[in-house]
């Protein structure tokens, strides 16, 4: 009795395709279908200790890594800022497919929030006596109400204009961007105009004589335990928090209907999808996760201005989602890391591996070279530098280990 694989191969394992190439090129897809097939308790047994690994970046000072010109605990907080940003824009673009050119806005809206409500130099503030904040916890009891407004703000922005399409949107996203910030700049009496709000609120933990501020306080702590670790852990605790969030809402009917916007509008309404309601879903999520990232840069620079909240900068952070990788939630992650991180490497080095540069020159030309990036990803590698693989079945990864355990099994031949 002769068994075949139906594979070509007598073991049953994959050998090629016709075209003399394998099933799954790529170092990065042989990564994503192994990970696949790894049970969820496995999945989190090999990931927290990763996420751990990441939270010692700033501790471990590797010398690869750690950057020259600018602390590398600021960076990564700039990082953790900037993770936010980007997984609140996927779910809008990415996820959603709605073209958002006016994101900065809610980032503004949840960082002026907390300004709002904590600077002394705000005619609402809420802290001390007469308040409802207090000292110690005003900006943590702050940051809820900051994600709630930025939440109602994308309830109110999307309401009227998500049934436009395309081109006409992402107008309308921009123009909302442009109106928070020069409302920002101009309503002197609630915002401070262009002078700004200082001395936000933050949280005040590990008050001591060497930092009589707490170790969140701007320019606080020595050595590697800055300020700027502490609000990069902060902003690490929310990024899992997000992620959990998000990630099962892409498992659920929502992110299937995401998708199926995302790929072709009248066909999913045709398919008895509701649109507008899960555009505004998306809407009003990303709006909160954007809000959410504002208030955390409210309290880590303890002072907000519309200078800050400019349509350069919400180019910057659709960038990083086009740059990872539009729908991938960890590819939205490094494209913000690179953002982030690239131009401060460079800060302040004067040679890499022997090479004479002005690193200095090289940073302040970093929207230059994202755009050259972008225009060869573009052409390379459209969807970005680790694609989404969309699972749009409940049940789908049950049905691929079955599938992959169908497909190892030989095949036996009838009347042999």
């Amino acid at each position: 009795m002769s068994t075949d694989a139906p594979t070509g191969s007598r073991t049953g394992t994959p050998t090629s395709t016709p075209t003399g190439r394998r099933p799954h090129g790529g170092v990065g897809d042989a990564l994503r279908l192994w990970w696949d097939a790894l049970a969820r308790p496995t999945q989190w047994a090999l990931g927290v200790p990763f996420i751990l690994l990441v939270a010692l970046l700033p501790v471990l000072q590797i010398p690869v890594l750690t950057t020259v010109g600018t602390s590398f605990g600021a960076v990564l907080a700039q990082f953790g800022m900037y993770a936010l940003i980007a997984i609140g824009l996927n779910v809008v673009v990415g996820q959603a497919g709605l073209l958002d050119l006016g994101y900065i806005g809610f980032y503004a809206i949840g960082a002026y929030t907390v300004a709002i409500l904590t600077s002394p130099a705000s005619p609402w503030n809420q802290m001390g006596v007469d308040g409802w904040l207090s000292q110690d916890w005003a900006w943590l009891a702050a940051l809820p109400v900051a994600v709630a407004v930025t939440a109602v703000s994308g309830l109110v922005l999307g309401s009227p204009t998500l049934r436009l399409r395309g081109d006409y949107l992402a107008i309308v996203t921009l123009g909302f961007g442009e109106i928070v910030r020069l409302l920002a700049d101009n309503l002197d009496e609630v915002t401070g105009g262009g002078r700004g709000l200082a001395q936000v609120a933050y949280p005040r933990l590990g008050e001591s004589d060497a930092n009589p501020n707490g170790v969140f306080s701007a320019g606080s702590g020595s050595g590697v335990l800055t300020s700027g670790v502490w609000w990069y852990w902060t902003s690490l605790v929310l990024i899992v928090v997000v992620l959990l969030l998000v990630g099962n809402l892409e498992r659920s009917r929502v992110g299937r209907s995401w998708v199926a916007i995302r790929e072709d509008e009248d066909a999913a309404e045709i398919m008895g999808v509701p649109t507008f309601r899960f555009k505004l879903w998306a809407f009003v999520i990303g709006a909160s996760i954007g809000g959410m990232s504002g208030a955390l840069y409210a309290g880590q620079v303890q002072f907000v201005s519309p200078t800050n909240f400019n349509v350069i900068n919400s180019v910057l952070f659709l960038c990083a989602v086009v740059l990872g990788g539009q729908g991938n939630k960890l590819g939205v992650i490094l494209g913000a890391f690179l953002i982030v991180y690239l131009p401060n490497f460079f800060l302040g080095r004067t040679e890499i591996l022997g090479l004479p540069i002005d690193g200095t020159r090289i940073a302040e030309l970093r929207y230059l070279f994202f755009g050259i990036a972008l225009m060869v990803l573009m052409i390379f590698r459209p969807q970005g530098l680790l694609p989404v693989r969309q699972k749009l079945l409940a049940y789908g990864r049950t049905l691929y280990l079955a599938a992959r355990r169908a497909s190892t099994q030989p095949v036996v031949k009838e009347g042999s």
